[in-house]
C-alpha cells in the first residue's frame, strides 16, 4: 500500500469530521473481518447524518468476538457484503477528518486493508485519533480506553462495543478533550499539523514531526 498517499494523523481539534468505530471477527486486518461500520458525521459540533450497516463477513464469526459485541451470524446473514457496505461508507465520509478511539493502530488499519484489497484504493482523509488526545489531557487516568475515559467524564456507556453507540459515546468525549486541551500548549508540525516531539539525533535534542516517516519535518529545540 501507498503510505504516502495515507492521511495525517492530527493532534488539534477540528469542528468538522466524521467520528467513525468498527466491529470485527478478530483483531488481523489480514486475516479477519468487518462485521459492523457506524459513522456520525459533524458540522461545527452539531451532528447533521449518520451511517450504520451490519456487514456479512461471508464465514462464520468467532465466540469471542460475539461475546464482546454481541453481534451474531444470524444478524448478519442478511447484511450486505464488504465491498457494498465499505463503499458506501467511503462515500460518506468524502475527505472529512476522521475522528475515533483507537484507529491509528486497529480500526484504519482494516479500513486501509480492505479499501486496497477491494478497490485498489488508498484512503488519504487525515484523522484524530482520541486515544492520543486522552493520554495528552488525562495523563492521570490510569486506563484510556473509551469506556475509561466515558466514565471520566460521566458519559453513558451503555452499549459499548456496538459500533453507533461507540460513535455516539466517542463524539460526546472528543468534544470534552477539546476543552481541555485548549488549556495545552502543543507545537504543531507547519508541514502537516502533526505535534512536533522532542527527539535525540547525533547533534543532540532536535523536534521532529510525530507522523515521522511519512513527514520529516524537524526543528531546533527554542532556548
Amino acid at each position: 500500500m501507498a503510505e504516502r498517499n495515507k492521511g495525517k494523523r492530527l493532534v488539534k481539534y477540528v469542528p468538522d469530521y466524521v467520528v467513525f468505530d468498527l466491529e470485527t471477527t478478530g483483531m488481523s486486518p489480514a486475516a479477519d473481518e468487518i462485521i459492523e461500520i457506524s459513522a456520525v458525521r459533524v458540522k461545527e459540533r452539531e451532528i447533521v447524518d449518520t451511517f450504520s450497516t451490519l456487514v456479512n463477513p461471508g464465514r462464520p464469526i468467532p465466540r469471542q468476538a460475539t461475546a464482546v459485541n454481541g453481534i451474531t451470524d444470524e444478524m448478519v446473514r442478511s447484511a450486505p457484503e464488504i465491498a457494498e457496505a465499505l463503499a458506501d461508507f467511503l462515500v460518506f465520509i468524502g475527505d472529512f477528518v476522521l475522528v475515533g478511539h483507537n484507529i491509528h493502530s486497529f480500526d484504519l488499519k482494516f479500513i486501509y486493508e480492505k479499501a486496497e484489497n477491494l478497490f485498489g484504493k488508498t484512503v488519504g482523509n487525515d484523522y484524530i485519533d482520541t486515544l492520543y488526545m486522552a493520554r495528552q489531557c488525562l495523563p492521570g487516568l490510569s486506563h484510556h480506553k473509551l469506556v475509561d475515559v466515558a466514565s471520566y467524564f460521566h458519559i453513558s456507556v451503555e452499549g459499548a462495543h456496538r459500533a453507533l453507540n461507540d460513535c455516539i459515546m466517542n463524539l460526546k468525549c472528543y468534544e470534552k478533550l477539546a476543552k481541555l486541551q485548549e488549556d495545552i500548549d502543543i507545537e504543531l508540525c507547519p508541514r502537516c499539523g502533526g505535534e512536533m516531539k522532542r527527539r535525540n539525533g547525533k547533534f543532540g535534542e532536535f523536534l521532529g514531526c510525530s507522523n515521522f516517516p511519512n513527514c520529516r519535518y524537524t526543528a531546533q529545540i527554542r532556548k
